[in-house]
């Protein structure tokens, strides 16, 4: 499912390009430089099909800090846009969003929701969708005159409660709440249009005036947010988006919160686990990222008993031999030779917007990218694994933009491979520091 070069619109790759020049995943065109992930493909699109067809998956991500985690989760969120998925990429945090807090998980995933015609936050469009297909399915029916719209408006609440029975066992206040959206909406009363959609996102201080007049009372609470991830679920699928992918990021961030929290932490990720086998969620991929200390060590999953035995998986083989289909999936890192190839895939991308792209081509040639691969990878002591957001962004900012942009510019006459401090991640730095005998200029305070 690559794009095939041509094919691809300059806006597009400068899109791409400007997002590597800052060091930063980009958001969209992953599949565009994706190295060494094929091997996943057939795997993940047959998980995607299963999602599709009304079933669940999940998967847990691992890999070391710099492996690519989130880029593989970017790249597979592309993936399940293209097959109609909504998604969702909530980062764990201890402060901003707890894992042992679920309502404050679901309010970050409504705030993350993309479509693929939608930018964050997609819920109201969503829920606008949904009931234009609620009116048409009735309209269909041949029951209902469409300018009766006492009789039209009856038939569509009616229609409403039938699509989300089994949420209102558990949270009738889900449906409540949407009742009262749509009612707001028809009369014209967009501040509590408004504030209802927020509620149903999970947001707190919504006006107390407005949740009266749907029905509803407080905010969302744990127990809850999984009625609402149910319910979102049912929306989406309505309105044509078959399933959500739903991408819990940087999950090992539990081990360095207090010992309860990090007990919560485990048995909330467990219940949704059991949830998702239960068959409560159809339609939901699950991702969540880790490191192998989280998987592996005391302080992560080997607390919980259950939960090591839902997640384990045999790493003692050769990584060669992983199965994608395995409920961990190993990322099999970087070496020199994929570094190159990345670099290859980056240049060709680069030179298809480039203002002299023969001379990109030249200058910059396959041997030169193994050449710096190799430079960046002695300076930062041999860590391969670590170094491709560097290693691209050196390549785009200080080789192809000068290449680009002066005639007698000669990488390997003009140009010596520095490091800095500033433009460093922590784990970077660090990698940087005990290069050994390696020369660095590392303007460090």
């Amino acid at each position: 499912m690559n794009t095939p070069a041509s094919e691809i619109s300059t806006a597009r790759r400068r899109d791409v390009i400007d997002a590597l020049r800052r060091g930063t995943v980009p958001q969209a065109g992953l599949g565009l430089f994706a190295v060494g992930l094929d091997r996943f493909e057939g795997a993940l699109d047959d998980d995607l099909t299963t999602v599709i067809r009304g079933g669940s998956a999940f998967h847990a991500l691992r890999g070391e800090y710099g492996s690519g985690k989130t880029f593989f989760a970017r790249w597979l969120a592309e993936r399940a846009k293209r097959r109609g998925l909504a998604v969702s990429e909530v980062q764990i945090s201890e402060t901003e969003t707890p894992l042992h807090r679920l309502e404050t998980v679901y309010r970050r995933l409504v705030e993350r929701l993309t479509t693929a015609t939608h930018q964050p936050s997609a819920l109201r469009a969503v829920v606008d969708s949904w009931f234009y297909a609620l009116e048409e399915e009735v309209l269909g029916g041949g029951d209902v005159d469409e300018d009766d719209d006492t009789a039209l408006g009856q038939a569509v609440d009616e229609l409403l409660e039938r699509r989300l029975a089994d949420v209102a066992r558990t949270t009738p206040a889900f449906s409540a709440a949407l009742r009262g959206y749509r009612r707001a909406v028809a009369a014209g009363d967009g501040a509590q249009a408004e504030a209802l959609i927020a509620w149903l996102g999970g947001q707190r201080s919504v006006a107390a005036s407005a949740k009266r007049a749907a029905g509803v009372r407080g905010d969302l609470d744990h127990f809850a947010a999984l009625g609402f991830l149910q319910g979102l679920l049912t929306v989406l699928r309505d309105c044509g988006h078959p399933g959500l992918l739903l991408v819990l990021d940087e999950v090992e961030t539990l081990q360095r919160v207090r010992g309860d929290v990090r007990e919560k932490s485990l048995n909330a990720l467990r219940q949704l686990l059991d949830e998702i086998d239960a068959g409560r969620f159809p339609g939901l991929f699950l991702v969540i990222t880790g490191t192998p200390a989280f998987y592996d060590g005391q302080q992560g999953v080997q607390r919980l008993a259950p939960l090591a035995q839902r997640l384990a998986t045999d790493f003692t083989t050769d990584p060669r031999f992983d199965s994608p289909r395995a409920v961990q999936l190993r990322l099999p890192g970087f070496d020199l030779a994929s570094l190159g190839e990345l670099g290859r895939k980056a240049r060709d991308l680069y030179t298809g917007a480039a203002r002299n792209p023969e001379r990109t081509k030249v200058r910059v040639d396959d041997a030169y990218l193994d050449e710096l691969a190799r430079a960046l990878a002695g300076s930062l002591g041999g860590k391969v694994g670590i170094a491709p957001r560097l290693y691209l962004r050196k390549l785009i900012a200080d080789v192809l933009d000068r290449v680009d942009e002066f005639a007698d510019f000669d990488p390997r006459v003009h140009y010596s491979l520095t490091l800095h401090s500033a433009e460093l991640d922590e784990t970077e730095r660090n990698a940087a520091l005990g290069a050994g005998d390696i020369e660095l200029d590392l303007d460090l305070p």
